[in-house]
């Protein structure tokens, strides 16, 4: 199911783009969100991003420790999402990659 655009969500987006570099990123999504829903985030960009090159369920759960239900939900979302993903991995150096 996709969040539609709210008023209020559009202020979050607007604030995150203002960000200027990976430290200030850093900085307010760690006083945004819990340490455990950080590491649930970071844990699906990497899933996404294995996915993305081709690497099987059981390869990303050895090294992420995913759940298959965690791998199964971004793969749909890679597959049948908005594209965010590949746009955003296409713009990342690959020396930057997860």
């Amino acid at each position: 199911m996709k969040i539609g655009r709210k008023e209020k969500n559009d202020e979050l987006y607007k604030a995150i783009l203002q960000l200027k570099d990976e430290q200030e990123c850093y900085e307010f999504f760690q006083d945004l969100c819990t340490v455990p829903e950080l590491r649930s985030m970071e844990q699906r960009f990497e899933v996404a991003y294995l996915l993305y090159r081709g690497w099987i369920y059981s390869e990303i759960l050895k090294r992420t420790g995913a759940s298959s239900a965690t791998i199964s939900r971004v793969s749909r979302s890679l597959n049948y999402g908005t594209g965010a993903y590949e746009r955003l991995f296409a713009r990342i150096p690959p020396e930057e990659k997860p």
